[in-house]
């Protein structure tokens, strides 16, 4: 009876050792998905520290894996001393989740500030469709978020691109897809995106953070769930061979 609840607390630590493995795969998933989707909209702001959170998030995800790989091994070899590295790691992990969280709050704060200050920037340099870096990103942006301009169209008449082409139009990229011979002219409004990219591009990245943030909660609420369920095994466990030890 004994060897079967020993058996059976082996058996639930490597489930969790699983469970992290996944949850490291997810983690990196999410970061490098932040990474990739930051990378379309870095234009629009400047404080490189705002990634911070999926930097770590992949870092996390890092751990978690080897994490899962010492507890596999610390596990079959009933190793006290891998055991303890593992839960003192874990911990480590539990606390860096929070502060993932926190900075993710802090971070998603200033977006919007962020996006206030560099958007103006990047309008004024726009310089035509696919001619520079700056030029591609509100293409891209326009057409991603379907919008036009900062606040809306009219936006375009104060930008120097505007003003130096003198055709009274947008790019292409302000046109609604189901307008098939859109060119961009003003004169045809009810033709281009009526909403401004500002509010869009701080949503976006505002939701971008949050995905972070939560999957930072999600597996720290995971973390905290498994290891109450494998102290609560341990002690049941305990309890048993107590009670079958002789006096």
């Amino acid at each position: 009876m004994g060897q079967c609840g020993i058996t059976s607390s082996k058996t639930v630590l490597v489930f969790l050792n699983l469970i992290f493995w996944a949850a490291a795969g997810i983690l990196c998933y999410i970061g490098a998905y932040v990474f990739i989707t930051y990378d379309d909209y870095d234009h629009f702001f400047e404080d490189v520290y705002t990634l911070i959170p999926a930097i770590v998030i992949i870092a996390v995800g890092t751990l978690l894996f080897v994490i899962g790989l010492i507890g596999c091994c610390a596990t079959i070899r009933e190793s006290s001393c891998g055991l303890a590295t593992f839960a003192a790691i874990l911990l480590l992990v539990f606390v860096t989740e929070c502060v993932v969280v926190v900075l993710g709050y802090i971070y998603r704060a200033k977006v919007e500030d962020q996006v206030n200050h560099s958007i103006q920037k990047v309008y004024n340099e726009y310089s035509g469709p696919n001619t520079d870096a700056p030029s591609r990103a509100i293409d891209y942006v326009q057409r991603q978020l379907h919008c036009c301009g900062i606040h809306n169209y009219s936006d375009w008449r104060n930008t120097r691109w505007f003003k130096e082409s003198k055709n009274n139009s947008v790019p292409l990229s302000c046109c609604q897809p189901r307008i098939s011979n859109c060119t961009g002219t003003l004169t045809r409004p009810a033709d281009l995106y009526q909403e401004g990219c500002e509010a869009l591009v701080v949503k976006k990245l505002k939701e971008i953070m949050m995905y972070v943030i939560w999957a930072a909660l999600t597996f720290a609420s995971i973390q905290v769930r498994s290891t109450w369920l494998n102290r609560q095994k341990c002690n049941a466990t305990m309890a048993l061979k107590s009670v079958r030890t002789p006096v």
